[in-house]
Order: C-alpha cells, then structure tokens, then sequence
C-alpha cells in the first residue's frame, strides 16, 4: 500500500521567509505609492493651491489606486480567487480609507492643531508620520482581511493524508481482549 503524499509541515523559518517577501513586495508597492502620494499632494498645495488637508486626501486616493493594482497584481497574486474580488476590492477600499483618516488626520492635528504649517513640517506630518502609521495599519488589515488565502491544495493534501493515517491507525489498534473474571472461592 503506498503511502499518501503529505505536505511538508512549514518551519518557522520558512514562514518568516514568506512573509519577510510579502513585506519587501509590499514596501516596493507602497514605495511607488509613497511617490505617487507625495507628487500628487505637493502639487494640489503648491501648484493648485488647495488647502492642506484636501490636498493630502486626494493624494492618498490617487496612491491607494496604485498601491490596490500593485498589490492585487504582484505582492498577493496567489490568492487570485476570481469569485471573490467584489469582496476584496470592498475590504480594500474600507481599510484604505481609515488608512487614509489616520494619515491626514495627523496633517490636520499638525497644520491645524500645533500650527505647523511650513511645507516641511506638512511633508513630514503627512507623508513620514502619518503614512507611517496608516502603512502598518494597511499591511496589517490587507493580509488579515483583504488578501487572505483560502485553503490550497497543500492544505486539502495534508487534511487528507491526516485523515487517512488516524483512520488507519485507529483500525489498526487491536479491540480489547476480554479479561479473564476470577471467581472469589472464598465467599
């Protein structure tokens, strides 16, 4: 009889490997990111005069388009479950958006709150601070929530192949024997 294939069991080093690709692929998408939001923010404040804080929402739009093509198309193309984009590009958007509150929130505690209005001190309230925050916010909410992978073949391989073995192990463990009853003489 020939035994089921089973699945290698993941070591830790190899899960910490894994992930440390998703997070060098998701700090290469959100590094263009970065360059999109910065870009598109200092020229809404200094080339279109817009105020601040609607400077830095539009910015944020603008990158979380790029940062949802990049990571949907490279950093988490493996969990491309056509039947479930409508879900995720919802969920995406959603912790996008407070993504988005937490970054320009803390522009508008900066600009408006403390008074730190030079463009320097906007620049790295929004887009050093802010963004920052709002980052480990987004890789935490799209790898628990929006990319999440269903179970994989490796998964059904290795459920089955533990089905398998406890069935076979559990016939395979002989009934137990009846014991002999001793008879008092005594009474």
């Amino acid at each position: 009889m020939t035994q089921p294939r089973t699945a290698r069991p993941r070591t830790v080093r190899s899960r910490l490997e894994r992930l440390a690709r998703e997070i060098a692929k998701f700090g290469a998408v959100g590094a263009i990111g970065f360059v999109v939001n910065f870009i598109v923010f200092n020229i809404c404040v200094h080339g279109l005069g817009l105020a601040v804080v609607r400077s830095g929402v539009i910015a944020t739009a603008v990158a979380i388009g790029t940062n949802y093509i990049g990571n949907r198309y490279w950093t988490y193309r493996h969990d491309g479950d056509q039947n479930r984009r409508s879900r995720e590009l919802s969920l995406f958007l959603l912790f996008s958006g407070i993504g988005l509150v937490i970054e320009n929130g803390v522009l508008a505690l900066s600009h408006y709150g403390l008074g730190l209005t030079t463009p320097l001190a906007d620049n790295v309230a929004k887009n050093v601070i802010g963004l920052g925050l709002g980052t480990v916010f987004r890789f935490w909410s799209y790898r628990t929530w929006v990319f999440r992978s269903l179970p994989g073949r490796t998964a059904v391989v290795t459920a089955d192949a533990f089905a398998v073995e406890t069935a076979e192990s559990f016939l395979a463990v002989a009934p137990p024997q009846p014991q002999p009853q001793r008879v008092d003489a005594t009474k």
